[in-house]
């Protein structure tokens, strides 16, 4: 049995998950409302306070969506009470974000401007200080759209190997390269 799929998910006070028909699963809280599309064959009840997920059969399909399921219930959970938060810098000369409400205007050392429309879901600030590398700081309720366009950020100038430069999360540990050694 799966171990992640076995725990219950505790709702927190001012949140309300209801299971819908065709399995749908809307969570509301005081941030705001997820829902989620479940597979017709995983089980979910709420009782006493918690969210039970449960599967039919041991089968490799039943096993694998189990705690997958688990998972993105438990983050849409976290997500209505208390959100998520994404923190990337942009290391190099002349790299450089600004944002004007959900236009974000990247600087990343090409010949032109990248705009980048953020969804309306999310929200999206920028920050520059001097001595420091700029930020960019997005903050959403929904834990998957947050990711993605966190990583088609970061995909536009990916962190190179030899400097280190480009887009990269606050804290990311860039593995750099020698590059050439010098002659004998």
């Amino acid at each position: 049995m799966s171990r992640i799929g076995k725990k219950p998910i505790t709702i927190p006070e001012g949140v309300t998950v209801t299971v819908g028909k065709d399995n749908v699963i809307a969570v509301k809280g005081p941030k705001g409302e997820l829902k989620q599309t479940i597979d017709r064959d995983i089980i979910v009840e709420v009782k006493d306070g918690e969210v039970l997920i449960n599967r039919p059969t041991d089968q490799i399909r039943h096993r694998a969506m189990h705690g997958l399921y688990r998972s993105l219930l438990s983050n849409m959970v976290k997500g209505v009470t208390e959100g998520f938060k994404a923190q990337m810098e942009l290391v190099g000369v002349g790299f450089k974000a600004a944002n004007t409400g959900n236009l974000l205007d990247l600087s990343l050392g090409y010949s032109h401007n990248i705009l980048f429309e953020i969804p309306s879901e999310l929200k999206v600030a920028t920050l520059t200080e001097k001595g420091q590398n700029p930020k960019i700081i997005l903050e959403s309720i929904d834990k998957q759209l947050l990711g993605a366009v966190a990583a088609k950020i970061r995909s536009m100038r990916k962190p190179e190997p030899y400097k280190g430069k480009g887009v990269r999360f606050v804290g990311e540990v860039v593995r750099k390269k020698a590059g050439k050694s010098a002659g004998k």
